[in-house]
C-alpha cells in the first residue's frame, strides 16, 4: 500500500520511493568510492549523472582525466585534496571547502591527496543541457567559512546551493539545483521545501534518520533514498545522536544522455566527435597535448 500522510508544511509530502546501501568499491588510482548515483541499479537520476562518497590517502589518487559536457561538484568533509587543471587552475580544497567546476566543452585536472591521513568528501556529477555542453569551463569555489550557513529549533543547515532556512547560496548552476548539508539535533523536525516538478534524493552522512513519513524506520549512514513527488520533505531526528544528511534536488533535463566515462553527451555521434577532440588535442583539449600535473611530472 502507498504510504500516505498530512503534513502542516506542504500540500504534498515527498515520501521515499526507493533506497540504496552505497558499497565501497574502487576508482581512479587506489581509491575507494561508495557511489550511489551512476551504479548498475541507478545509472542517472535526471539531472544527477554520479554521486560518490569518496575516501583517498597518498599516495592514491584521481590522477590527470578528462571531463566533457557536466559539471561536477566537490565538498570536501575530512582532510583536503589539490585540484589542478591544463588551464593552470591550481589550489586545495580542505575540509568544508566546495568546488563547483562547470566541465562544459573540455577540462582536464588531476585531484590528488593534499595531507596525511584519510582525506574524505563527496563528489557529484551533474548534467548540462545540449545548449550548455560546450560552454567554456568555469569554477566557483567557496571556503568552508564563507558557506551561507543557518540555524533554527536544532536544525543547522549548510547552503551549498539554493535556499534554506531564510538564506541563500551565491553558487550559480547552469542546471536549476539544490544542495543542502542539514545537521539534524536529537529530537528535531525538519520542513524544507522542494520545487514540485524537480528530482530530489537525501544521502546519510552520518547517524540515523526518520525521512518523509514519521512511521518509516530509521536510516543509516551510506544510505541513498530517492524521493518521490511532492513539494517538500520532512525529516525526523528520533535518535539520542546527531544526524547528518544531504539534501539535492535538480530540474529534469528531460534529453538523451549517452555518456562514455567522463564524457556525457546527447548522441552518440557527439561521443564519438568528443573522443576524436580529446585523442588529437582541439576543440577545447588544445593544452591537453603538452600538459601533465605535477603528480605526474616527478
Amino acid at each position: 500500500m502507498p504510504e500516505t500522510q498530512i503534513s502542516n508544511g506542504f500540500s504534498e509530502p515527498r515520501l521515499v520511493v526507493r533506497k540504496f546501501l552505497a558499497r565501497p568499491q574502487h576508482e581512479g588510482v587506489g581509491a575507494i568510492v561508495r557511489r550511489s548515483i551512476g551504479r548498475f541499479e541507478l545509472k542517472y537520476f535526471d539531472p544527477f549523472l554520479v554521486l560518490d562518497e569518496f575516501s583517498v590517502s597518498a599516495p592514491a589518487g584521481f590522477p590527470d582525466h578528462p571531463h566533457r559536457g557536466f559539471e561536477t561538484v566537490t565538498y570536501m568533509l575530512q582532510g583536503a585534496v589539490q585540484h589542478e587543471d591544463f588551464e593552470g587552475h591550481k589550489g586545495s580544497i580542505e575540509a568544508g571547502d566546495l568546488q563547483w567546476m562547470t566541465a562544459g566543452r573540455g577540462i582536464v585536472h588531476s585531484e590528488m591527496p593534499a595531507a596525511t591521513g584519510v582525506q574524505k568528501g563527496l563528489q557529484l556529477w551533474i548534467n548540462l543541457s545540449s545548449k550548455n555542453k560546450m560552454i567554456e569551463p568555469r569554477y566557483q569555489e567557496i571556503e568552508s567559512k564563507n558557506i551561507v550557513e543557518a540555524t533554527k529549533d536544532g536544525i543547522k543547515v549548510r547552503v551549498i546551493a539554493g535556499e534554506a532556512l531564510g538564506k541563500k547560496s551565491p553558487v550559480y548552476t547552469k542546471t536549476p539545483t539544490m544542495y543542502l548539508d542539514f545537521t539534524l539535533s536529537p529530537g528535531a523536525h525538519l520542513q524544507q521545501p522542494i520545487p514540485i516538478e524537480w528530482n530530489a534524493f537525501v544521502y546519510v552522512l552520518e547517524g540515523e534518520g526518520v525521512f518523509g513519513n514519521p512511521k518509516n524506520l530509521p536510516t543509516t549512514a551510506h544510505h541513498l533514498l530517492l524521493l518521490g513527488s511532492g513539494d517538500g520533505l520532512e525529516a525526523w531526528n528520533k535518535s539520542l545522536k546527531p544526524l547528518r544528511f544531504v539534501l539535492v534536488g535538480g530540474e529534469p533535463l528531460g534529453e538523451p544522455v549517452v555518456q562514455l566515462g567522463p564524457f556525457v553527451m546527447n548522441t552518440q555521434e557527439e561521443i564519438d566527435r568528443t573522443i576524436e577532440d580529446y585523442e588529437n588535442c582541439i576543440n577545447g583539449f588544445e593544452k591537453a597535448k603538452y600538459w601533465k600535473s605535477e603528480v605526474l611530472r616527478f
